[in-house]
């Protein structure tokens, strides 16, 4: 069953609300009422960033944009762990720089934020090393108006407070809200309408993006903003491959390797739903996954040998998580793998041995391909080595002249 509601309305309620005046002349200039705001977000290769504030200015009147500078307004941010972190810092209280101002097509404006990879500031994501899981944190904006605007009939304006409003992604909003009966969240990308059936893309998340389970934190938003792994299977390019493809991305209750065997039949569940209530192809589902998720999509595999036309695990996990246990996939079960299965990893992967897992996994699985890379690097920055899901989200592993989309793309079963 679906439900609306989501955390993005509801980051910081009663929060944002400020009239700012510090330049001396805004005072005398015409003021005029509160202005809401949005916070503009976008999913890095890092984790989701704020990039952007939306004033909504224009019922006010056409602002004349030669009035509107870098200067005109000031954006501060804090933010604060929802759940407890055991001490840990995991926000921030900074300003934020200002680095473009314009109006969109509606007459708004627009105030354009620093951020890159790594930087520190703008993400909305905190990771709770007590929990090992990501939260979104509580966001508070802050904005101040330093010099009034004029309108294009030369009528100056200030306002007189701001207020601060939902957080919106585009591509993390396009998947919808969706709770299986069992209880299990998912999010779910349903493609343009077309004719025929189509392909279902699984995204199992990796283990910071699951629940945590001490502080009953489970947000239904994690999966899609700590990372690009689900959001590059919805993008354009990724679509026209597929010719349109549904994507849906559970999110564990913990950690998939907490319990793989009692997840994968929840997971069963949820991929049912979506058969039962969109026009899929049953013989074109895909499951893909990261770290935790690399395992999931592998034990899938083993406890559903005939659902699945191909699985994509990266740096996912087989052996043994600490000396005299047991492995988390046997190799008989390995051995007996039927799906075919593109296996990715980075060799400088400090978080899972690639050589004990992924290379062990391809040994083993009959007819697997594998690719791995020396590092991960993505327009010019450098990623930490256990990353390898950003090539698998860019569509770069490759066989041959096959990369790895057009290879998931012409699998049926």
């Amino acid at each position: 069953m679906g439900t609306p509601f989501s955390r993005r309305t509801a980051l910081a309620a009663g929060a944002g609300l400020t009239a700012g005046l510090a330049w001396p002349g805004v005072a005398h200039a015409g003021r005029t009422g509160d202005v809401g705001f949005t916070l503009d977000a976008e999913t890095l290769d890092g984790g989701e960033q704020i990039t952007s504030l939306t004033l909504r200015t224009a019922r006010f009147g056409p602002i004349d944009p030669a009035s509107l500078t870098t200067g005109t307004f000031g954006v501060h941010a804090r933010a604060t762990s929802p759940i407890d972190t055991g001490g840990q810092d995991v926000g921030y209280d900074l300003d934020r720089p200002v680095t473009a101002a314009r109006l969109d097509h509606r007459g708004d404006v627009v105030l354009e934020l620093g951020h890159a990879e790594g930087a520190t500031g703008g993400n909305t994501l905190g990771y709770v090393n007590s929990r090992s899981r990501n939260v979104r944190l509580d966001l508070v904006y802050t904005v101040t108006q330093n010099a009034p605007l004029r309108l294009r009939n030369g009528r100056p304006v200030t306002f007189t407070s701001f207020t601060q409003g939902r957080l919106g992604n585009p591509e993390a909003d396009a998947f919808g809200y969706h709770t299986s009966g069992s209880g299990m969240k998912y999010r779910l990308y349903s493609p343009a309408s077309g004719r025929g059936r189509r392909p279902l893309i699984v995204w199992l998340h990796g283990g910071g993006e699951g629940a945590s389970l001490p502080d009953g934190y489970y947000d239904n938003e994690t999966t899609l903003s700590a990372n690009r792994g689900a959001l590059g299977f919805a993008t354009r390019e990724a679509q026209s491959i597929f010719g349109g493809a549904y994507v849906v991305v559970p999110q564990s209750t913990s950690a998939w390797m907490d319990d793989g065997p009692r997840f994968a039949p929840l997971i069963r569940e949820i991929i049912g739903e979506v058969l039962g209530t969109r026009p899929v192809d049953p013989g074109r589902v895909l499951v893909a996954g990261c770290s935790n998720g690399g395992y999931m999509s592998l034990k899938m595999t083993t406890v559903y040998p005939r659902t699945f036309a191909a699985s994509v695990p990266i740096c996912g996990v087989v052996a043994a998580r600490k000396a005299g246990e047991p492995p988390l996939i046997p190799d008989a079960e390995l051995a007996a793998i039927g799906t075919p299965t593109w296996l990715v990893a980075s060799r400088d992967d400090d978080t899972v041995d690639p050589q004990a897992n992924t290379v062990h996994a391809h040994e083993l699985i009959p007819r697997s391909l594998v690719t791995l890379y020396d590092q991960v690097v993505w327009d010019g920055h450098r990623f930490p080595g256990h990353w390898s899901w950003i090539y698998v989200a860019r569509n770069d592993p490759a066989a041959g002249a096959t990369h790895v989309w057009q290879w998931m793309a012409r699998q049926h079963r």
